[in-house]
C-alpha cells in the first residue's frame, strides 16, 4: 500500500497527551474511559497536531499525532501529510500554508487556575518570533467540576478603566489578585463557547473541561512570575526570550464592559443543515474562518456529507456507531480522534441504534494568513 492511498478513507488517531505547567486530566482520562483516571502533569491532549511541544526538557514527538494504520502500523500525522501534502490537505490549502495544517485542536482539563497569559497576533509572531501564525483561539465548554468549592469559570478580556500603565505596574509589583481584578471571571458550564483573540488577556480556571481550536503555535506569554506553589519561574517561561517590555506590547489594551464582552465573544450554536438523521450546527462561524471554523453533528441515525478539497480534523465528543465511505467502514466511539483527508469527498457517519452520536468537526483556515 501507498501511503497516498490513506487520502481516501478516515484516519484514527493516538490520544497525544502533553506536559504543562499546571495540573489536571481527570474527567479527560473519565472520558477517555481510561482506568484509574486521574490529575497529573499531562492535562492536554493535542488532536490531528503536527506542532511541537515548546519546553525546556524536551521529549520526543511530544504533542505530534499518530495515525494508526493498522495493529501493527503507526505513522506521525505529519510525516504522512508531508509524503504528499496535496492529497491530504488539498491543492489550495497547500498552495496558501504548504504542508501546515493551519489549525490546531486541544482537549484541556484543568485542576488548578492557568497563568494569566497572552498570545501574540499574527503582525508581532512574525515580526519576533519568525512565526506565520500567531494564536488566536476559541473554547468550547464540555463540562467541568467544582474544585475547592468554586465553580469552573474563566478569566477573559479587560475590564472597562484598565490602562496599558496599571497593567504594567501590577506586573512589576506582581500584584496577582489586582491582574485577576483587571479581567473579566464568567461561570462556564457545558455548552459555553468562548472566542479569545489574540492580544486578549486570559486564564482559564480550575474545573474546566475545554475543547480548544487555535491557530498551529505554542507561543504563550506569562505575566505570573511565581509558580502557584511559590516557585521562582524562568524569566523565558514568561517572556519567551524576547524580554519583558516587548512582552506588555503584545496586549491589545482595549477594554469592554461585561455585556460587551459576551455580546462579542460569547458564540451561540446555530443549526445550519437538517437530515432526517441528524443535524448540522455551526458552533465556530465563518466570520471567523480566517483563522478556523468549527460545527457539531448531532445524529441519531444516518448523517450524509459531501465535502470539498478539504480536511476535518473530528473528535467523537460522545456515543459510539460507525463512519462510512466508499471501500469501507470504521467504527467510532466516545473520545476517538479522527484525521479526514481531503481525498476523501463523501462519507456517512451512523450511530448505533438508539444511541445519539455527538462530532465536532473543526476546519483550518480559509484566507491567506
Amino acid at each position: 500500500m501507498q501511503l497516498q492511498d490513506l487520502s481516501t478513507r478516515p484516519l484514527k488517531l493516538k490520544p497525544a497527551r502533553v506536559r504543562r505547567n499546571y495540573s489536571g486530566g481527570l474527567l479527560l482520562e473519565q472520558w477517555q474511559n481510561r482506568s484509574n483516571p486521574e490529575d497529573g502533569n499531562m492535562p492536554e491532549n493535542w488532536v490531528a497536531s503536527t506542532v511541537d511541544v515548546r519546553t525546556d526538557d524536551y521529549v520526543e514527538n511530544e504533542g505530534l499525532s499518530t495515525v494508526v494504520i493498522d495493529k501493527d502500523t503507526e505513522i506521525l500525522l505529519r510525516d504522512l501529510i508531508n509524503s504528499n501534502p496535496e492529497v491530504f490537505l488539498g491543492k489550495e490549502h497547500v498552495n496558501t500554508y504548504s504542508a501546515s495544517l493551519g489549525v490546531l485542536v486541544k482537549l484541556i482539563d484543568s485542576c488548578t487556575r492557568l497563568y494569566i497569559q497572552v498570545h501574540p497576533d499574527r503582525d508581532f509572531a512574525k515580526k519576533y518570533l519568525n512565526s506565520e501564525f500567531g494564536k488566536t483561539e476559541a473554547w468550547y465548554i464540555l463540562g467541568g467540576r467544582r474544585i475547592n468549592g468554586e465553580d469552573p469559570y474563566v478569566y477573559f478580556g479587560f475590564k472597562e478603566g484598565v490602562t496599558k500603565k496599571l497593567w504594567k505596574e501590577l506586573f512589576e509589583k506582581q500584584d496577582i489578585e489586582g491582574m485577576l481584578n483587571c479581567l473579566h471571571r464568567f461561570s462556564v458550564k457545558a455548552g459555553d463557547i468562548f472566542l479569545i483573540e489574540s492580544g486578549m488577556p486570559h486564564a482559564i480556571g480550575a474545573g474546566c473541561f475545554v475543547l480548544e481550536v487555535q491557530e498551529p503555535t505554542d507561543y504563550t506569554f506569562r505575566v505570573e512570575r511565581t509558580s502557584h506553589d511559590g516557585r521562582k519561574l524562568p524569566d523565558t517561561f514568561c517572556h519567551q526570550g524576547i524580554g519583558f517590555e516587548r512582552m506588555l506590547e503584545a496586549f491589545r489594551y482595549e477594554t469592554y464592559s461585561r455585556d460587551d464582552m459576551l455580546r462579542q465573544f460569547y458564540l451561540k450554536t446555530d443549526v445550519i443543515e437538517y437530515q432526517e438523521g441528524g443535524t448540522k450546527s455551526s458552533i465556530i462561524p465563518d466570520r471567523y474562518s480566517d483563522f478556523f471554523t468549527m460545527e457539531e453533528l448531532n445524529i441519531t441515525h444516518k448523517f450524509f456529507m459531501k465535502k470539498s478539497d478539504e480536511f476535518i480534523i473530528a473528535v467523537v465528543l460522545s456515543g459510539q456507531g460507525r463512519i462510512e465511505w466508499h471501500g469501507g467502514e470504521m467504527r467510532i466511539k466516545q473520545s476517538n480522534e479522527l484525521f479526514i483527508p481531503a481525498g476523501l469527498k463523501e462519507f456517512i457517519w451512523e450511530s448505533d441504534d438508539g444511541k445519539n452520536l455527538k462530532v465536532v468537526l473543526s476546519y483550518p483556515p480559509k484566507f491567506k494568513v
